[in-house]
C-alpha cells in the first residue's frame, strides 16, 4: 500500500502542475456546488441534504473547489488530501478567493479526525478513485455521525470499460468486465463493479440511497485535465457514477 500511495502522491504532483493548478482558480469560481468533469449543478440533482453549519469531509480533495462551494453555501468544511502540492494550489485559491477553511494533508484511508465528527463525507474523483473502497469507505463511516450522508463521484463502469490504457473513452470496450477493480494505468486506480461497492458499502454500515449516472449537459466543452471521456462521448453514455449511501449503524 505505501508502495501505491507514492506512486499515486507522485502523479498527483506531475498533474497539478501540468493542468489543475491551471484550473483551479476557474474551478474555484464556478457558481454553486457542480458535479463531475462536466460541472452538473447540484440544483439539478438534489443529492446533498441542507449544509449549512454543517461540518462537511471531503476525502481526497485536491484543490479543494468542491470544499469551497459547500463552504460559500454555509457548510464548514474539512479537505483532506495527500498531495502537498495540491494542497498548497488550495491555499493559493484560499488567499485570492477570502474563503477560508481547514486541509489536512493526510491519507484517505487513515483519516486524522475522530469518530463521528463530521456530518457528510464527501468525495469527487479523490478517495473514491485513487483509494482502496475496503479502506477508505470503513473510515468514512468512522468520522460520519449516525445517520450522515456519503456522497461520492466516480468513473462510471461503461467510461473504465472503454477508456484504453492511454487516451480518452473510445466508442467500443476497450477491456473485459473481469479486469474492473484495482487497476494500473499512469497510477493505480480503483474502479469496482457497482456489485462491489454495494457489498463495501454495506460491510461498513452504509444503506444506498441513490446512484446518479451523470451525462454531459448540452453544449459542454471537452475536460481540459483528468480526461476521462469528451464531451461528444459523454452526452451519449454515462460518464460518472455519483453515489448517495447513509450510515445506518
Amino acid at each position: 500500500m505505501r508502495e501505491e500511495l507514492a506512486r499515486n502522491r507522485a502523479l498527483w504532483t506531475l498533474v497539478n502542475h501540468r493542468h489543475t493548478d491551471r484550473a483551479a482558480s476557474r474551478m474555484w469560481a464556478r457558481n454553486g456546488v457542480r458535479w463531475g468533469l462536466f460541472g452538473v449543478p447540484e440544483a439539478t440533482l438534489a443529492v446533498l441534504p441542507p449544509v449549512a453549519g454543517k461540518v462537511v469531509v471531503e476525502l481526497g480533495s485536491g484543490t479543494s473547489f468542491l470544499s469551497a462551494a459547500l463552504a460559500r453555501a454555509g457548510a464548514m468544511p474539512i479537505g483532506i488530501d495527500l498531495n502537498e502540492d495540491q494542497l498548497a494550489t488550495a491555499r493559493r485559491c484560499q488567499r485570492s478567493s477570502g474563503t477560508v477553511f481547514p486541509l489536512v494533508q493526510a491519507d484517505a484511508q487513515a483519516v486524522p479526525l475522530r469518530d463521528g465528527s463530521a456530518d457528510l463525507v464527501v468525495s469527487e474523483h479523490g478517495a473514491g478513485v485513487w483509494c482502496d473502497p475496503g479502506l477508505w469507505v470503513p473510515e468514512a463511516a468512522r468520522i460520519l455521525k449516525l445517520g450522515g450522508l456519503l456522497v461520492f463521484l466516480v468513473n462510471s463502469v461503461l467510461s473504465t470499460l472503454c477508456v484504453p490504457d492511454s487516451g480518452p473513452a473510445a466508442a467500443t470496450l476497450q477491456r473485459c468486465y473481469g479486469e474492473l477493480g484495482r487497476m494500473e494505468f499512469d497510477g493505480v486506480e480503483f474502479h469496482p463493479t457497482h456489485g462491489d461497492w454495494i457489498a463495501v458499502l454495506r460491510a461498513s454500515g452504509f444503506t444506498v440511497e441513490a446512484l446518479h449516472e451523470l451525462t454531459a449537459p448540452a453544449g459542454s466543452d471537452d475536460p481540459d485535465f483528468y480526461e476521462i471521456a469528451e464531451a461528444q462521448w459523454a452526452q451519449r453514455w454515462p460518464v460518472e457514477d455519483l453515489w448517495v449511501a447513509r450510515r445506518n449503524t
